[in-house]
């Protein structure tokens, strides 16, 4: 009999408050529950407002539960004591890249967090080159980070976060300023940083993008609605845009061909099958001739 896995971060009744102390706070978070295993690639999905940005900072300890818990390989949040060491686990990637890069040249910038962690310089050395690989940027080490694309920088903001080995990497639309180059650049990247064992937590508006991960949920008003793999939550296609959510255009192709033919699988994500489902159809058709 095989042991249940332990989640990496677990979330209980979790709610938050902008402006606690205020009359008028702004619950942002209203009874979250939520386990996140290691080695998942979790998507969260939703319109602005509904609460994704909150959850995220709250997983790294920039905000704090007005209400519940959330434990951090069982570190709860709420002991200022594991601030720090929560952060080392949990790593986090903003929308702009500009706003995290803090140094003039490649190398020196992604070698500032772990420098600042006391990380010794033989090691230093290996982790700036493991993160730099990783990204697929050791070619652009030494050069200043004002002149690279955006898509690139995002890389070089990855790749200063992965220097710390996070064990867990947030982002938080990270490719939502990008071009579709470099949104696929940062999502290779993403990609092989999940197959070597990161946890990967992605906010994201885009919703092919949700379509890399194991898992995804849909926010609304604070709340999670929608929890399952990609193609069980974007089977629901009506519900999705009732909550001002589109789904993947594969999806919708195929929702749009069932509604045609009822034969048709409605729940298919990827192009390629959707593109083997139609050859079948066609071959059994010309093969019945």
């Amino acid at each position: 009999m095989s042991t249940p896995r332990e989640p990496i971060i677990k979330i209980r009744n979790l709610h938050f408050h902008y402006n606690s102390e205020s009359e008028n706070p702004i619950h942002a978070l209203r009874g979250i529950d939520l386990d996140i295993y290691p080695g998942d690639y979790l998507v969260i999905v939703g319109h602005n407002g509904s609460g994704k940005s909150t959850l995220a900072k709250n997983l790294n300890v920039l905000l704090r539960p007005t209400e519940g818990d959330i434990w951090v390989k069982g570190m709860n949040t709420h002991d200022p004591a594991n601030t720090l060491p929560i952060r080392s686990t949990v790593g986090m990637v903003f929308q702009i890249p500009d706003n995290q890069i803090v140094a003039t040249i490649v190398e020196e910038d992604v070698a500032f967090g772990p420098e600042n962690l006391g990380v010794p310089d033989d090691e230093l050395r290996e982790r700036v080159d493991w993160a730099l690989g990783v990204v697929d940027m050791l070619d652009y080490r030494l050069r200043p980070p004002h002149r690279l694309s955006a898509g690139q920088k995002q890389r070089v903001a990855i790749a200063g976060v992965m220097a710390m080995k996070p064990e867990v990497l947030i982002l938080d639309e990270s490719t939502a300023m990008l071009d579709p180059e470099g949104r696929n650049d940062v999502l290779r990247a993403v990609r092989q940083l999940n197959e070597e064992g990161v946890t990967v937590i992605a906010i994201t508006h885009f919703m092919h993008e949700a379509a890399e991960g194991n898992r995804v949920i849909v926010m609304e008003a604070g709340r999670i609605v929608m929890e399952g793999t990609p193609r069980e939550v974007f089977a629901h296609v009506e519900e999705l845009r009732d909550l001002q959510l589109d789904v993947p255009q594969t999806t919708q192709l195929a929702y749009y061909l069932n509604k045609r033919d009822s034969t048709f699988p409605p729940d298919l994500l990827l192009v390629d099958e959707v593109v083997d489902e139609v050859e079948r159809r066609v071959g059994e058709r010309r093969g019945a001739l």
